[in-house]
C-alpha cells in the first residue's frame, strides 16, 4: 500500500445504472428503522407520508441534481468544498466519516441481537460485542478490495432487503385477513402524537437520507450525469413505498408496547409465518437474509464515507493516513482501517456502559444520528449557494418550477434536519440525553482539532 497521489490513481469505471439503484436501496432502505419507526404507533404512518412529501422527495431531488451537475469523486465533500472551501469541507467530511464509525457498531449489535434470538439464546452482551468487532473488520476487508467485486455486497444486500420487505408486507396481508390488526389504525390513531412518539421520530428522517452516498464514487461510475438522477429517483419510489407498507405490517401484528427495537423484526416474521415447521424454516431463512442486510448496510456506508474521507486526505485536509490507497485497486485502505479501529473502540466502550443490546443499540444509534445529520445541513446550504453562484452550470437534471422553489425546498430540508438533531439529543418527557450530547461534542472537538492540524484555508473551487 502507498500514499496515493490524486493524479496517479486510476479508478476503474464499474458502476452502472442498476448498480446505482441497488446501492441507493442498500444505503437508504434500512430494516432496522422499521421496528423503531413503528414503535411510535399508528401515527408513524402519518409521519412517513408527511415527511415523505416535505423532506424525502425534496432531498432526493436535490441529491439527484447535485450528483449529475457535480459528478466529482468524494460526493458531499466535493460539493461543500466547491461552495465553502476546504476547511468547511474537512469538517463535514470528518462528521460524515466518523458517523459511520459510530453507526456500524449499532448496526452490528442489531445483527448480534437477532443472531442470539435465532441461534444462541444464552449469548451474553460481551459475546455480542465480540461478534460486532468481527463484523467490523470484515467490513474493512471488503472496503480494501476492488469495487467491481466489493459492489456486490451492497447489491446483493439490496436484493435480499427487497425480498424481506415483500415477505413482511405479504405476511401482514394474510395475518390481517385472519386476525385483523392488533393496533387500531384509524383517523384518530393516525393523528400525530407529539408526546413519547417524538423519541423515535428522528428514526424516520434517519431512514430517508443517503442518496448522495453513491456520488462519493463518481470517478468509478460509467455515466454519472445520466445514471445518478435516474438511479436516485427510481430507488426513491421503491424505498418510500416499502417503508410505509412495512410499518403498517408491523403495526398489524405487534402491539406498540411490545415492539422491541432489536428483535421486533423477527418477532413480526414469526407471527406471520411461524405457525408450522416449514413456516419456521422460512422465517429462519428470512432472518439470515436480514442478518446479511445489516452487514451489507455497514459495508455500503463504509464504501461511500471512506472514499469521501480519502479524497479529503488526498487534498491535505484530513490526516495523511486516510489518504493511503491500494496501488493496485485505488481503494481507500487507510480510511477503512481507521474506521475499523474507531468502530472497535466505540463498540467496546459503549458496550461496557449498556445494560442490554436494546440500550446499546439506541445509545449508539442516537449518538451517530447527531453527527450523521450535520453534513446534510451543510449539503443543503451548499446546494443553495451553488445554485446562486453558478446559475449557468450544466445540470442534466434539475428541480423545475419558479426560481425560488429549489432554495425553499432546501431550506425546509435543513430545518427538518436541525429539528431532528435536537430530538436525538433531547427526548420530550425524558430530558437531555447526556451520553449522546457528550459523545457528539467530543467527536466534533476531535474533528476540529484534526481540521486545524491539517487544513489550510482556501477559496472555493472554481
Amino acid at each position: 500500500m502507498a500514499l496515493a497521489e490524486k493524479t496517479t490513481v486510476t479508478h476503474e469505471k464499474v458502476i452502472g445504472k442498476k448498480d446505482i439503484i441497488l446501492f441507493c436501496i442498500s444505503a437508504v432502505l434500512l430494516l432496522d428503522t422499521v421496528a423503531a419507526g413503528a414503535a411510535i404507533g399508528a401515527s408513524s404512518i402519518f409521519w412517513w407520508v408527511f415527511l415523505g412529501i416535505v423532506f424525502f422527495i425534496p432531498f432526493s431531488l436535490i441529491s439527484a441534481e447535485l450528483g449529475c451537475a457535480y459528478p466529482d469523486q468524494g460526493g458531499i465533500y466535493a460539493w461543500v468544498r466547491r461552495a465553502y472551501g476546504s476547511r468547511w469541507a474537512s469538517r463535514i467530511t470528518w462528521s460524515y466519516w466518523v458517523n459511520v464509525a459510530v453507526w456500524c457498531p449499532a448496526i452490528f449489535i442489531l445483527f448480534a441481537g437477532i443472531f442470539k434470538q435465532l441461534f444462541w439464546p444464552d449469548m451474553s452482551l460481551i459475546e455480542q460485542i465480540l461478534l460486532g468487532v468481527g463484523l467490523t473488520w470484515l467490513t474493512v476487508l471488503v472496503n480494501a478490495i476492488t469495487l467491481d467485486i466489493g459492489k456486490w455486497v451492497p447489491n446483493l444486500g439490496a436484493i435480499v432487503k427487497l425480498i424481506v420487505f415483500v415477505a413482511i408486507i405479504a405476511g401482514a396481508g394474510s395475518f390481517y385477513a385472519e386476525n385483523g390488526a392488533v393496533n387500531e389504525i384509524s383517523l384518530a390513531t393516525l393523528t400525530p402524537n407529539f408526546g413519547d412518539g417524538l423519541q423515535y421520530l428522528p428514526v424516520i428522517i434517519y431512514g430517508m437520507v443517503g442518496f448522495e452516498l453513491i456520488c462519493a464514487g463518481a470517478d468509478e461510475m460509467k455515466n454519472p450525469k445520466k445514471d445518478v438522477p435516474y438511479g436516485i429517483l427510481i430507488s426513491g419510489v421503491i424505498i418510500i413505498a416499502l417503508y410505509i407498507l412495512s410499518t403498517v405490517a408491523v403495526l398489524i401484528a405487534i402491539p406498540v408496547t411490545d415492539i422491541n427495537l432489536v428483535e421486533g423484526l423477527v418477532d413480526t416474521l414469526m407471527l406471520f409465518f411461524g405457525g408450522s415447521e416449514l413456516g419456521r424454516l422460512f422465517v429462519t431463512a428470512l432472518a439470515i437474509g436480514t442478518l446479511y442486510t445489516f452487514f451489507s448496510n455497514g459495508v455500503t456506508w463504509a464504501l461511500g464515507s471512506n472514499r469521501a474521507a480519502a479524497e479529503a486526505a488526498i487534498e491535505g485536509e484530513l490526516p495523511a493516513f486516510f489518504a493511503i490507497e491500494s496501488e493496485k485497486h485505488g481503494t481507500p485502505v487507510g480510511a477503512a482501517v481507521a474506521l475499523g479501529i474507531a468502530s472497535t473502540v466505540i463498540l467496546v466502550l459503549y458496550g461496557l456502559l449498556a445494560g442490554s443490546n436494546e440500550d446499546l443499540f439506541w445509545s449508539l444509534f442516537a449518538f451517530s444520528g447527531v453527527i450523521f445529520l450535520i453534513p446534510y445541513v451543510a449539503m443543503m446550504f451548499a446546494f443553495m449557494k451553488l445554485r446562486r453562484d453558478e446559475p449557468n452550470r450544466d445540470r442534466p437534471f434539475q428541480i423545475g418550477g419558479p426560481n425560488w422553489l429549489p432554495a425553499a425546498l432546501a431550506s425546509i430540508c435543513a430545518f427538518i434536519l436541525c429539528v431532528t438533531i435536537v430530538l436525538f439529543i433531547y427526548t420530550p418527557g425524558g430530558g437531555v440525553q447526556w451520553p449522546v450530547l457528550g459523545g457528539s461534542i467530543a467527536l466534533l472537538v476531535i474533528g476540529e482539532i484534526i481540521v486545524h492540524m491539517n487544513s489550510k484555508p482556501s477559496p472555493s473551487k472554481p
